[in-house]
C-alpha cells in the first residue's frame, strides 16, 4: 500500500501537537516529522518550547495553555493558516503532579490537574473540530492513562481526568464521525519521561516495582507512544474512531496478586 511504510505513513499530513516541549509531545512530534508530517509544536512553556525545537523539523512553535479558550482557537486558527490546513490534533499536554491521599489532597490541586487534563482536551479538541469539520475531516488523538481505566490510590484528580478523557473522545467520535472526524484516545502505561524520572527521585513511584508488575518487563518508552499515535493519526486507521487504544506491554491484562514473576 502506497505510504504504508513507518517512516512515510504521515507523508503530507499538518498536525498540531501540544505539550510538546518535553516528554511524550516532543517524542511524538519528532516522529510525526520523520514519518512526513509537517507540524506545528506548542507548550505553555514557551522557553523550554523554543529551546527544544531550536533548528527542530517544526514549521512553527507557539505558546499554548490549552486551558485558555482563547489562546487554543488563536493558536488552531495560526495552525491551519501556517499549514494551510489540518489533518490531525496530537494532545499531549498533560499534568500528573499531585500525588495524595484523598482526605489530604487540596481541592485547589485536584481542580489543577483536572483542568489542564480534562478541560485541556476539551477545549483543544473542540477547537480542532471546528476546522475539521468544515475542512472535510481529520483525526485528533487524545491522551488518556492506564490509570484512567484501573484505580489506583493517591491519583484521586489524574485518574479521574484520565478516565473522563477517554469517554470525551467517544463522545467526539460519535458526533464528528459523519464529518469525517476521527477522535481516538491512547491510554499509556508508565512511560520514561522527565516528569516520571521527577516523581520517581521523589519517591512517589518506584520504577523497578512497575516493571515488575508489567508483563514485558519495562515501561514504556516514549516511542512506543509515539508510534501508536502516528497510527491514530494515519490514514491506515481511517475506520477507526472511538476507541481507547492501551500502550502498556500488557498493564491492563495482567490481574494477578503481584508481581508478574512470581505470580
Amino acid at each position: 500500500m502506497a505510504g504504508s511504510h513507518p517512516h512515510s505513513i504521515l507523508r503530507g499530513k499538518r498536525i498540531l501537537v501540544t505539550g510538546a516541549a518535553s516528554g511524550i509531545g516532543h517524542g511524538a512530534a519528532a516522529y510525526f516529522a520523520s514519518a512526513g508530517a509537517r507540524i506545528i509544536v506548542t507548550d505553555r512553556d514557551e522557553d523550554q518550547l523554543k529551546d527544544a525545537w531550536r533548528g527542530g523539523p517544526h514549521v512553527e512553535a507557539l505558546h499554548l495553555d490549552v486551558t485558555d479558550e482563547r489562546q487554543c482557537t488563536e493558536v488552531v486558527s495560526a495552525s491551519v493558516e501556517a499549514l494551510g490546513g489540518l489533518d490531525g490534533v496530537f494532545n499531549s499536554a498533560g499534568i500528573s503532579d499531585v500525588v495524595a491521599k484523598a482526605i489530604d489532597i487540596a481541592i485547589e490541586d485536584w481542580q489543577r490537574v483536572v483542568d489542564v487534563n480534562l478541560r485541556g482536551s476539551f477545549i483543544v479538541a473542540r477547537a480542532a473540530g471546528r476546522h475539521m469539520i468544515e475542512g472535510g475531516g481529520g483525526s485528533i488523538v487524545l491522551v488518556s492513562s492506564v490509570n484512567g481505566i484501573n484505580g489506583i490510590p493517591r491519583r484521586h484528580a489524574y485518574g479521574p481526568a484520565k478516565a473522563a478523557i477517554a469517554q470525551l473522545g467517544r463522545t467526539l467520535a460519535c458526533e464528528w464521525g459523519g464529518h469525517g472526524v476521527r477522535v481516538n484516545s491512547l491510554a499509556p502505561t508508565y512511560v520514561r519521561t522527565p516528569m516520571i524520572d521527577r516523581l520517581a527521585a521523589e519517591g512517589k513511584i518506584d520504577i523497578a516495582r512497575l516493571e515488575r508488575r508489567t508483563p514485558m518487563a519495562r515501561i514504556g518508552e516514549v516511542e512506543d507512544v509515539s508510534q501508536a499515535a502516528a497510527f491514530l493519526l494515519s490514514d491506515l486507521s481511517r475506520y477507526i474512531t472511538g476507541i481507547v487504544l492501551p500502550v502498556d506491554g500488557g498493564w491492563l491484562a495482567y490481574g494477578g496478586p503481584g508481581d508478574v514473576e512470581t505470580a
